[in-house]
C-alpha cells in the first residue's frame, strides 16, 4: 500500500509540475514605472512562435492553441492602463500537457 501512495503521489507531483522561462522581446526610451499589463494565451501542446506581418507574437500549432484576439502587446498594455511602452517580456511555462504564453509589458 506504500508502494501505492507513493506512486500515486510522484504521479501527481508530475502533473502538477511546471517550468517556466521569460525573456525579453523589446525594449525603448521610455521610462519606467511600476505599471504592468499583461495578455496570456494556452496552447495543448508545445507550439514555436512565430511573428506576424504587424509584430505580434502568435503560436503555431495545428489548432491547439486558444487564440485570442486580445493575445497582443497593445491589449497587454491597454490591461495595465500603459500608454507609453517601456519593455515587453515573453514568459513561457510549461506544464505536463500544455503551455502558458504571457506577454508582460511595463511603461507609464
Amino acid at each position: 500500500m506504500k508502494i501505492f501512495k507513493s506512486l500515486a503521489f510522484v504521479a501527481v507531483a508530475g502533473f502538477l509540475a511546471s517550468c517556466s522561462v521569460t525573456s525579453p522581446l523589446t525594449a525603448t526610451n521610455n521610462a519606467m514605472s511600476g505599471k504592468v499589463g499583461k495578455a496570456t494565451n494556452n496552447c495543448l501542446s508545445a507550439a514555436p512562435l512565430t511573428r506576424l506581418a504587424n509584430g505580434e507574437l502568435m503560436p503555431i500549432s495545428g489548432g491547439w492553441c486558444f487564440n485570442d484576439k486580445k493575445y497582443d502587446i497593445y491589449n497587454a498594455a491597454m490591461n495595465g492602463g500603459i500608454t507609453k511602452v517601456a519593455t515587453v517580456d515573453l514568459k513561457i511555462t510549461n506544464y505536463l500537457f500544455f503551455q502558458k504564453y504571457e506577454l508582460i509589458v511595463t511603461g507609464e
